[in-house]
């Protein structure tokens, strides 16, 4: 088996959802647990579009901050607690060479369910 099949099927997998945005703020990958979490706001048809059509000014500009901080060398930064009691963090997506690729935010459950 391939291993970006492997990759997709792990993300697949994943009970939390997963949106991959690139440099250009693009969403390009959306696990069925994010497809399913965002479908009242288009679902999958949300690949493809700006992140930034998705969030407020106020929640823009906050994301643009965290960006220039990615692209300045930070890896993971903390965001929020949300109403579902999870740990929300931005991660940068790097390759081999640690070029930034893009993003997403990881949700954790802060007391186990």
């Amino acid at each position: 088996m391939e291993k970006e099949k492997i990759f997709y099927y792990i993300l697949e997998q994943h009970k939390y959802p997963i949106v991959f945005v690139d440099n250009d703020h693009i969403m390009r990958f959306m696990n069925k647990a994010a497809i399913e979490k965002y479908s009242k706001r288009g679902g999958s048809s949300l690949i493809g579009k700006s992140i930034f059509d998705c969030h407020n000014e106020r929640s823009n500009e906050m994301i643009k901050e965290y960006y220039k901080k990615m692209a300045a060398g930070e890896n993971e930064i903390f965001l929020t607690v949300n109403k579902a009691n999870q740990k929300v963090t931005m991660i940068a997506v790097r390759d081999d060479n640690e070029k930034l690729l893009g993003y997403y935010e990881r949700f954790e459950d802060i007391e186990p369910k």
